[in-house]
C-alpha cells in the first residue's frame, strides 16, 4: 500500500483513493495559496529545486510569493515522475498532454484532474498488485472512458502519457526498494 499521497510528504489516507488532492485543497484554500516554505514541506523538495523549475519554464511564474493551485499541481506532478525520469522528459510529457504550461486553452485535461486520476491508478494497482502493462492500460482506459468531452485523439494521448506517468512512478519506488537493501549490503561490507 501507498505510504505517501504521490508528490507529496503527506501520509496515504482513504480520502485521498478517490481524490488526492482534496486531502491538499483546503490549505490553499484557506491561505490563498502556500509560501516556498510551505510548498518545500509539502513535497520534500528544496525551495532552490522549486525555483529552478519556474526558471525552466516547467512551472508557471508566481504572482506574489505565494504559489497557487495550479502552480502546486505542476510540481507534485513533476515530483511524482522524477525519481526515474529525466526533468526534460517530465517537460515533454507535460507538453505533450497540455501544452504551454501558461496557455491552459491547449489543455487536454486540467492538472487537478490528471493528479487525481494518476493517484487513483496508482491507488488502484497497488491495491491489486498489479502494475503489469495491460493492467496498467486497462486501469488507465476506465479512468479516460469515464472523463466527458473528450475527443478521440486526445484520448489516445492521454492514455500514452499516462501509460509512463504511471509506470515512472512504480519504478521509482521499485528503485527506491533496491537501494534500501543495496544500502545493507554495503553497511554489512
Amino acid at each position: 500500500m501507498n505510504k505517501y499521497i504521490p508528490g507529496t510528504t503527506i501520509k496515504f489516507t482513504e480520502q485521498a483513493r478517490a481524490s488526492a488532492f482534496s486531502v491538499i485543497s483546503p490549505v490553499l484554500e484557506a491561505t490563498g495559496g502556500l509560501t516556498l516554505s510551505q510548498l518545500s514541506k509539502l513535497t520534500g523538495l528544496e525551495g532552490s529545486t522549486i525555483q529552478n523549475w519556474i526558471k525552466r519554464g516547467w512551472v508557471s511564474a508566481t504572482k506574489g510569493k505565494k504559489y497557487s493551485e495550479k502552480q502546486v499541481l505542476r510540481i507534485l506532478l513533476i515530483n511524482m515522475l522524477r525519481g526515474t525520469m529525466k526533468l526534460e522528459s517530465i517537460a515533454n510529457v507535460m507538453t505533450y498532454i497540455n501544452g504551454d504550461v501558461e496557455d491552459t486553452s491547449d489543455d487536454i485535461i486540467d492538472d487537478i484532474k490528471l493528479y487525481n486520476i494518476l493517484c487513483r491508478i496508482i491507488f488502484s494497482a497497488e491495491d491489486a498488485g498489479a502494475f503489469e502493462p495491460d493492467k496498467v492500460r486497462g486501469l488507465i482506459d476506465k479512468e479516460i472512458d469515464a472523463c466527458e468531452n473528450m475527443l478521440s485523439s486526445d484520448a489516445d494521448k492521454l492514455r500514452k502519457a499516462m501509460f509512463v506517468a504511471v509506470m515512472a512512478y512504480r519504478s521509482a519506488f521499485l528503485k527506491s526498494e533496491m537501494e534500501k537493501v543495496l544500502d545493507v549490503i554495503i553497511s554489512e561490507m
